[in-house]
């Protein structure tokens, strides 16, 4: 049964209506405060069929003023300068065989995997291990490189990934809710710049059928994303 404070934030919005995103990010700034601080997305339904590989929206996006999340990061990488790079650069985890081991045997302690080309080819042996808690390297989402500085450095400031689910539902973390509500709005904003940049070819017919605004334990504010449709 909804909360109090939940059914009070209800009565502040107009559920029928999209609104422009400043406005929607200012209604949600509005809404009565969780006991923590919580995580603001942005949810898509797309006009995209999934189960077809040429219609898959996938891929990255810099937030401006970072996510607000901490994020473990583990690179696989032989030692030498790409190893030393990493540690530098602040991964948590870095090394080679002996974390292969370890996530073969269940381990997990992180939110994103990264790892060199040459790692790869024993990397590989961990999709259906890492596959499907979404944590596999993938060259598509700068987790495949050489450069294991520069993608671990823009991993802590705040890229985050997108990919459409099995219903052609995407869902971006773009922040926390003690944000100030202009930052918010500019996270926001590059990520559905991105999404809108990221439409397949394939992909006939409407793009964006909906796009809601959300925190953790708030209702959803829709968001009018007309004024993006022209960077697709």
């Amino acid at each position: 049964m909804p909360s109090k404070r939940y059914n009070k934030a209800l009565e502040m919005v107009d559920a029928r209506k999209a609104y422009p995103l400043r406005e929607a990010v200012g209604i949600l700034a509005k809404f009565p405060k969780a006991k923590f601080n919580e995580t603001v997305d942005l949810a898509f339904r797309l006009g995209v069929d999934p189960k077809q590989s040429d219609q898959m929206v996938r891929g990255t996006v810099p937030l401006p003023h970072g996510s607000g999340k901490t994020v473990k990061v583990l690179v696989f990488a032989k030692s030498g300068a790409a190893a030393d790079a990493a540690r530098t650069a602040g991964a948590e985890h870095v090394g080679f065989e002996d974390l292969i081991k370890k996530c073969q045997d269940g381990w997990a302690d992180f939110d994103v995997a990264i790892a060199t080309p040459e790692a790869m080819t024993e990397v590989r042996k961990l999709g259906k291990v890492l596959g499907p808690r979404g944590l596999m390297p993938n060259p598509k989402t700068g987790t495949v490189t050489d450069d294991t500085a520069r993608a671990v450095r823009e991993v802590k400031a705040g890229r985050v990934e997108f990919k459409t689910d099995k219903a052609g539902n995407v869902h971006v973390m773009v922040g926390k809710i003690s944000f100030p509500p202009g930052q918010i709005e500019e996270n926001a904003r590059a990520v559905i710049d991105a999404i809108f940049k990221a439409r397949p070819h394939s992909a006939k017919g409407h793009y964006v059928h909906s796009c809601t605004l959300s925190a953790t334990m708030s209702p959803p504010v829709r968001v009018d994303v007309h004024e993006f449709a022209t960077v697709a």
